[in-house]
């Protein structure tokens, strides 16, 4: 996701905006040409007149939609919205989600995402949670949009759960993705960009009075081991990466949602 939208100069906003333009991402973002009263009284003309029914003008705010009134906040907050919206959705660089990644077949729920596929006798379930995993703090410290531009893109980076169940039994790991190259549980030169945070096996459902242990204090040789067996039922690096490309594209994808609601919620309609 492109950062840039998200951090567009608030100033730039709350003082002279219906007049100014705001660069972002090294390319100028066009004028608020349009006022709220132009919009609200645009979407008016386009109705069929059967549409209306006859109230007391004190029911309507001056831009003339069903809002007694619109604060100013509101006002700018409305003119920033529509703006941030075509830039967002400018940015994106899918417009679809998949439905199937290497194999696994692609379920959404909300900010949850769950990934499945049958191998042989196993099922192999993928769960992850796009809330919060934009890595914004590792953006460097960066004054003008060029630089920002340079830098690139934001990455949704999410932990994510891997469950192997056979029969009445589940193998289950925790990963996370690495923040430096050879960040893993074991002292080896392999680059991987994610590593087991914790393992678990269990029968039936998991609950609290399960054993789990740490991916950092068992043997090395076995954590390369357990790494191998992810990679074999189709969770490896490359997969791993794939995974970050899902990620960020959904959760840009509510982004926009969110601010499509917002522009709603804060407009009255």
């Amino acid at each position: 996701m492109n950062g840039l939208v998200r951090t567009a100069l608030r100033a730039s906003t709350l003082k002279g905006l219906t007049q100014s333009t705001v660069v972002v991402g090294g390319t100028a973002r066009r004028d608020f040409a349009r006022t709220m009263w132009n919009m609200c009284s645009r979407q008016n003309e386009l109705a069929p007149l059967t549409s209306y029914k006859i109230q007391n003008p004190s029911d309507f705010c001056s831009c003339g939609c069903s809002r007694k009134a619109h604060t100013k906040a509101e006002k700018e907050l409305g003119l920033f919205l529509a703006e941030e919206i075509v830039a967002e959705k400018k940015a994106q660089k899918m417009k679809t989600i998949p439905t199937e990644l290497d194999g696994f077949k692609i379920s959404l729920d909300g900010a949850e995402v769950t990934l499945t596929k049958k191998h042989g006798d196993e099922t192999i379930t993928i769960n992850f949670n796009v809330n919060h995993t934009v890595d914004s703090d590792s953006e460097p410290d960066i004054d003008t949009p060029e630089d920002k531009a340079e830098f690139g893109e934001m990455k949704s980076k999410p932990s994510f759960e891997v469950d192997i169940e056979r029969g009445n039994q589940t193998l289950g790991f925790t990963c996370s993705f690495n923040n430096e190259p050879q960040a893993s549980g074991a002292d080896d030169g392999y680059n991987d960009i994610f590593g087991i945070d914790e393992i678990t096996l269990y029968e039936g459902e998991h609950n609290d009075k399960i054993y789990a242990v740490a991916g950092d204090v068992i043997d090395g040789y076995l954590y390369d081991l357990l790494m191998n067996y992810l990679e074999e039922k189709g969770v490896s690096n490359e997969f791993a990466e794939k995974l970050i490309e899902l990620s960020t594209t959904y959760e840009h994808t509510a982004y926009i949602s969110l601010l499509e609601g917002l522009s709603k919620f804060t407009s009255g309609k």
